[in-house]
């Protein structure tokens, strides 16, 4: 099994696989990810095409450093097995995840990962090298997301579907993402959103937000956005290119913070040595950080790296 590496995800870009102009305009948009859809937003009379334009624009190029990933149908229905043997099948050296949707089992997971290594195999593809991002989207994916994060070490993401998710547990609301009329205290997605971040964080996934469907309303996004990167959520589903770009700034560090971060991780790693008269608690400015600190300075510094922040402000051990 290949090594799993987890990239930026702060916005992950949604495209049709149906609409080869929307798939060509992705390719120059600014998101870390973009997944090509044979799901919802493919009508199943238009799925067996929609397969087609995928391969075609994965094998085309152009992406970048993007991550490819694309979405097939869910285990229940009759189009998954063609879509994942098609697209690995015509286009998996160019590909780096499967998404697979409406996950309520480990044994979807499982299911999908059998399915991945036979491909791999076949086509001469590294065994393991594609990921699977899994989509809780009902209240029973919710109740087994611990076993759905550790079904494979495939598993690089758990992704919150709002939508069915709402539907699936008759929340009062048709506005995706937004708080439910009569819950005007809170917030109606906290334990959902808590269950999910701490499913990834606990086997070492990324935990990725759902789409906010008001497209025209980038404040809107911004404030819901802001909620689950908060909580320490490292992404969230993007409808608009509009969107974008509020997605990168919400799920990276301030520049101020980023900064602090990396003073955090070079005074400590100082102060600590023998240089610096190897202790384990120290001040920094009129701050005291210890190993706790550390830790969380990895965090903002990790995410900062990776959305490609560079210091504009640099710790220098004292001389005395």
């Amino acid at each position: 099994m290949a090594e799993q590496v987890l990239r930026s995800r702060r916005s992950c870009l949604a495209t049709p696989g149906s609409n080869p102009r929307f798939l060509t305009k992705a390719k120059g948009l600014d998101a870390d990810q973009v997944f090509l859809d044979l799901e919802d937003s493919v009508a199943p009379i238009a799925k067996p095409d929609a397969r087609k334009n995928i391969v075609a624009a994965l094998n085309e190029g152009g992406w970048g450093t993007k991550l490819r990933v694309v979405r097939v149908n869910d285990w229940t229905t009759e189009w998954t097995y063609a879509d994942v043997i098609e697209v690995v099948g015509g286009a998996g050296a160019n590909l780096d995840c499967i998404m697979l949707p409406k996950v309520q089992t480990a044994e979807q997971v499982v299911a999908l990962d059998l399915l991945l290594t036979q491909l791999e195999k076949v086509h001469g593809y590294e065994p393991g090298r594609i990921g699977i991002e899994a989509q809780i989207e009902n209240a029973l994916g919710l109740t087994n997301v611990n076993a759905i994060a550790t079904a494979s070490p495939r598993v690089e993401t758990i992704i919150f579907g709002p939508a069915d998710f709402m539907a699936s547990i008759n929340m009062k609301s048709l506005v995706v993402g937004e708080q439910p009329p009569g819950y005007d205290v809170g917030d109606a997605y906290h334990y959902i959103l808590m269950q999910i971040l701490m499913a990834a964080r606990a086997h070492g996934k990324q935990a990725i937000d759902g789409p906010y469907l008001q497209i025209k309303d980038v404040d809107g996004f911004r404030r819901v956005a802001g909620r689950s990167a908060a909580l320490g959520f490292d992404g969230k589903w993007v409808l608009h290119p509009d969107q974008i770009a509020a997605a990168n700034e919400v799920y990276s560090p301030r520049q101020d913070d980023y900064d602090h971060a990396e003073n955090i991780l070079d005074a400590y790693d100082h102060y600590t040595s023998a240089a610096g008269g190897g202790r384990g608690a120290v001040m920094l400015g009129d701050e005291m950080i210890d190993e706790a600190s550390r830790k969380m300075a990895l965090v903002i510094s990790a995410k900062g790296r990776a959305a490609g922040l560079t210091r504009t402000d640099v710790w220098v051990p004292p001389t005395d």
